[in-house]
């Protein structure tokens, strides 16, 4: 396996995991003002449109999550339909690890969007590999063919100011935030300069094709008449102990739409940080869909987890 790809992370020589404790933000960006503590007094979920009663459900419903939880989380959520919006640590950076393959195919479909071109065969062929198999080698020469240059465009175009490449060809090493993975699923669902209409149904119909196996995290309690657009990230970084557990995705059903993001780290071990992050999706899904009925369930304890980054196998 090619060292660059997200499991060489765990031989990182000293000096590596030296600069990634450096590059950790300090407890003065762990929460938005108010959020000392987990689950504290913070009203996390608002509504700006008439709904404030189940934001308020929500925000209790999190805060019991997060109290029972060892986890550290950071949560985002957008749903303009209904006008309720969750911030929670949303600009703590957690490490990324194949989350940010997500980021990645938007980087690449800018770049040939900018060259006037569709994607190559051989470009599409990696795409579905990187998304739907969360396949590292696919990620690894994605990441080379775009270029850093090309990446960091992108990053400033979209506004995704907070997120940090990982170093060298380290693309699991990409410290990200809630607030800017919101951003990346709002770039993917609403018109905007940075992608076409063409770019962002490509990479949401690859989202929606993820292998049964990942479709893990933020999709669970969604009702099952939307469409599941979701990539996760999960491995064993070092230096913090624990695992990277991460779950972006978007919901869309008709003219509705709506984005949650999860991310978790200090987790004991994937299954843990898996179900923190369907703990805190069940709350948002059941809150933004009452009385809604065929839940999608959560996933089944496969006893296999704990490879970093690597398809469950079904």
């Amino acid at each position: 396996m090619d060292r660059r790809q997200l499991p060489a992370v765990l031989f990182l020589t000293m000096s590596t995991a030296t600069m990634c404790v450096a590059a950790r933000p300090g407890a003065a960006h762990a929460a938005t003002p108010g959020q000392a503590g987990r689950g504290g007094a913070y009203r996390i979920c608002r509504s700006w449109e008439n709904h404030g009663t189940i934001a308020a459900r929500m925000t209790r419903g999190l805060r019991a999550v997060l109290r029972r939880r060892d986890s550290i989380v950071a949560i985002r959520v957008q749903d303009p339909y209904l006008g309720i919006g969750c911030w929670y640590r949303e600009r703590r950076h957690f490490d990324s690890a194949s989350a940010v393959k997500a980021t990645i195919l938007a980087a690449l479909l800018r770049k040939a969007q900018a060259e006037n071109r569709a994607l190559t065969p051989r470009e599409r062929r990696l795409a579905w590999r990187m998304i739907t198999e969360s396949d590292n080698a696919a990620a690894t020469a994605l990441w080379d063919d775009v270029g850093r240059y090309r990446l960091e465009r992108f990053l400033r175009l979209a506004g995704m100011r907070e997120t940090v490449l990982g170093p060298s060809g380290y693309w699991g090493l990409t410290r990200i935030t809630a607030h800017d993975e919101l951003i990346l699923l709002r770039h993917l669902l609403r018109p905007n300069p940075v992608l076409a209409k063409a770019a962002r149904r490509y990479e949401l119909h690859l989202m929606a094709r993820v292998t049964p196996s990942q479709r893990w995290g933020v999709p669970a309690g969604v009702p099952d008449n939307f469409a599941v657009h979701v990539k996760n990230g999960w491995a064993p970084l070092p230096p913090v102990p624990g695992w990277f557990v991460n779950s972006i995705g978007c919901f869309t059903r008709g003219d509705r739409d709506y984005s949650v993001v999860v991310l978790t780290q200090g987790n004991p071990t994937m299954g843990y940080g898996v179900a923190t992050v369907e703990d805190v999706a069940e709350v948002i899904n059941h809150g933004l869909n009452p009385g809604a009925r065929h839940l999608m369930p959560r996933s089944r304890p496969f006893p296999s987890w704990g490879r970093p980054d690597e398809p469950i196998p079904g």
